[in-house]
């Protein structure tokens, strides 16, 4: 279980986050939601120490992880892998080459087990028969798909996915949804997925929590979000112009 408590962050003379707190259940599919620069991406990276709080605790698995250094968040790293935004794989390797790296940089295994290895990650995927390919060749959704099958790789708890569905066409971004989901049904896997993608949050998620103005305003399932008189949740879950939201 990872547990957020109390923290606060601030950027100079701004607050992000002011005393918010909540646990991420195992297992589950966990979306994180709010208007843009309201600090859901800062609060993920605390996970694998891109950044520390000013004050309050981070727990992962019975460990207070929020003070660890730089060598005692290895192990964390490698429980928590993180799928950014934009794929960042390296276009003059293949896409089963870009998912061996972590193999061969973290298990030592040499390149003909490491690309073994990573044509099974890619299988979880769904892109297997693309493994000889390089990553300019194929869609954003498909080499979306390869660095979540790099996500995979240490085999994580955790998988930190930072606005995966973000300039997606609407099929591709549905299929990453579909992915997302099996990584927790399948495997086992506990998702956190900072979104904004409405479909994305009311089709798979298991729990939600919504950031505002530096706060938590709610914490809940898809049926709880759907069902609150709070004004400013029902603006941002149905794309609302107009309403009770300070931006």
């Amino acid at each position: 279980m990872i547990q957020f408590k109390n923290i606060i962050k601030s950027f100079g003379p701004k607050t992000v986050l002011n005393d918010v707190s909540f646990d991420v259940p195992t297992g589950s599919v966990f979306f994180i939601i709010g208007a843009s620069g309201v600090g859901k991406s800062v609060l993920i990276k605390h996970l694998v120490g891109l950044l520390y709080p000013d004050s309050g605790e981070i727990w992962l698995d019975d460990e207070e992880i929020s003070k660890f250094d730089e060598q005692q968040m290895g192990p964390i790293r490698k429980k928590c892998a993180m799928v950014f935004q934009h794929s960042t794989l390296f276009d003059s390797m293949t896409c089963a080459e870009n998912v061996a790296l972590p193999l061969r940089k973290h298990k030592n295994l040499s390149l003909k087990d490491a690309l073994g290895e990573a044509r099974k990650r890619l299988q979880m995927v769904h892109m297997q028969e693309f493994g000889d390919r390089y990553p300019p060749e194929l869609g954003d959704g498909m080499r979306k798909r390869v660095a979540i099958a790099r996500a995979l790789t240490l085999d994580p708890t955790y998988v930190l996915f930072d606005e995966p569905t973000t300039s997606l066409d609407p099929v591709s971004a549905r299929r990453v949804d579909v992915l997302i989901r099996e990584l927790s049904d399948k495997l086992g896997v506990t998702s956190i997925v900072v979104s904004h993608d409405l479909v994305s949050i009311f089709s798979i998620a298991d729990r939600i929590a919504m950031l505002y103005r530096g706060k938590l305003r709610m914490l809940g399932s898809r049926e709880e979000f759907r069902a609150t008189p709070d004004g400013v949740v029902q603006q941002f879950i149905n794309g609302h112009a107009t309403g009770p939201m300070e931006l």
